[in-house]
């Protein structure tokens, strides 16, 4: 009978020994917070969770003999870094895009992963240690636990500097009323009516800790596995299509170009479109056109002729030609957004899509640097500009930006659209406030009553909404201020159409 191969076996290193007591501690610090500070939201706490949890991974590379190199080391730091867009940023779409990138450079940080499917699949191996880690955390704690020489010390210091703390800290509160009150805002309520809520998240907390460290201990070497590179074509086979699709770029851009410097006005009398109607009905083709051509150059380079010297200079250059020639439609694209911007305001969706029309163009930029010094590099390259570019989107707060450019567009035309601003985080409370009455309270007054009339504890609360209270104490919406509508609109029945 034939036997079956254990799934991932071909990609498993050897099991990890011994858990360390200081990969232990780690993993009990990272449950205890987790147990402490997550319970209300989320905000700087996540950082503080995450700390421990890194230390226990790094502790148990350590004890496995396979510390983390200068890679691994970056990845750790930018998944980190990420982690601080939730503490800044009240808005929920840029954080959760923030922690998901800092789960993936978690994940390459443990497995050191350099391919293409690698570096996509590497998460995988994280969810997959989730029960092995705890499994691997029990044994440890066991071994110690029957060991004269194991944890007992080090728990009973732990107990006793708890017990010390709850008794002076207990007196030095009843003997000053402001040093009570600082307790009180920096210890985290933990009432038994939470207590199941606590408990869970002690489980997470410790699961998710003991599952870093299994990995880093025993990762999964995902660079093992290897795609069959493709069929080579000939010179006249491949390059004959490509060539072609240069010349229709070329001349698509030659157009841009005279449009650019001809100006609007001539095509828009020509086509007879509106000036929002024309950069609406050329973004959206643009960008399509820049996943297409990215995706055509991954088919080009798997069939690419491969002989000798002579084909690699024909690649280079026909796909080098490709690449700078989209340089200039994803431009485009670009102007074509601001166009519509300037038309119709700045929304999420829009701040989105031309976030990644700029990542796109990076990408377009790596491979042409790719072509000239080697794609080794390529996919670390590619996953380090998508991270970066997730922490460039969060710390430059995308519901601030687009509060502002309205504002400003307001102050400019007379066009503001109170309904949308209604929609946006606290983060845009800075910019709304410059508005005049009645737009200015019709504008903050849904997003001030969202944050209700308590704060949150210190290490749950964004900076972006503690700086939104301030402006909102100062200075409250007014209440009866009349009918908030939109103002000074192109078409006052869809001054924000459906599309973006």
């Amino acid at each position: 009978m034939r036997e079956t191969t254990p799934f991932l076996a071909d990609l498993r290193t050897a099991p990890p020994g011994p858990v360390r007591t200081a990969t232990l501690f780690s993993v009990l610090a990272a449950a205890v917070l987790s147990m402490l500070l997550l319970g209300d939201g989320l905000a700087i706490n996540l950082l503080i969770v995450a700390v421990p949890a890194a230390l226990a991974a790094y502790f148990a590379s350590q004890k496995a003999g396979s510390p983390p190199g200068p890679w691994s080391l970056t990845w750790a730091v930018g998944g980190l870094a990420l982690l601080i867009v939730p503490a800044l940023r009240d808005a929920g779409w840029p954080s959760f895009l923030a922690i998901v990138s800092a789960i993936a450079l978690g994940s390459l940080a443990l497995q050191g992963c350099r391919t293409w499917l690698g570096i996509i699949l590497s998460p995988i191996g994280l969810f997959d240690a989730i029960w092995k880690g705890l499994v691997w955390g029990w044994r440890g704690m066991r071994e110690r636990a029957g060991s004269a020489r194991g944890a007992g010390p080090a728990m009973r210091a732990v107990a006793m500097t708890a017990v010390l703390l709850l008794v002076f800290g207990a007196l030095f509160a009843g003997a000053d009323a402001a040093f009570a009150d600082l307790l009180g805002e920096l210890i985290p309520d933990t009432s038994l009516a939470g207590a199941p809520w606590h408990v869970l998240l002690l489980v997470i907390g410790a699961a998710g800790a003991l599952a870093a460290a299994h990995v880093a201990a025993s990762p999964l070497r995902w660079d093992r596995l290897v795609v069959k590179p493709g069929r080579a074509r000939g010179r006249m086979e491949w390059a004959l299509p490509l060539i072609v699709l240069n010349v229709l770029f070329a001349a698509f851009n030659a157009v841009q170009l005279a449009v650019l410097f001809g100006g609007y006005e001539a095509v828009l009398d020509k086509t007879g479109l509106s000036y929002s109607a024309y950069a609406r009905q050329g973004f959206w083709q643009l960008l399509l056109a820049t996943l297409l051509t990215l995706l055509v150059i991954v088919f080009a380079l798997r069939w690419a002729p491969r002989d000798g010297a002579k084909d690699r200079t024909l690649v280079r250059a026909v796909l080098g030609t490709l690449c700078a020639l989209t340089l200039v439609v994803v431009a485009s694209a670009m102007r074509r957004m601001d166009m519509y911007v300037e038309a119709y305001g700045l929304t999420r969706l829009r701040i989105s899509v031309v976030a990644v029309e700029l990542w796109l163009g990076v990408i377009i930029v790596l491979i042409m640097a790719a072509g000239v010094w080697g794609a080794r590099w390529l996919p670390r390259a590619v996953a380090a500009s998508a991270a970066a570019g997730v922490l460039a989107f969060g710390l430059l707060s995308p519901d601030a930006m687009i509060a502002e450019r309205n504002v400003q567009r307001y102050e400019d035309t007379g066009k503001f659209d109170p309904d949308y601003a209604r929609q946006l985080s606290a983060d845009a409370i800075p910019a709304l406030d410059r508005l005049p009455e009645p737009q200015r309270s019709c504008a903050i007054e849904d997003i001030a009553d969202s944050l209700g009339d308590e704060e949150g504890p210190w290490y749950a609360t964004s900076l972006g909404e503690s700086r939104a209270r301030q402006i909102i104490e100062a200075r409250p919406p007014r209440t009866g201020v009349g009918v908030c509508g939109r103002t000074g609109t192109d078409d006052p029945h869809t001054p924000y159409p459906s599309y973006p």
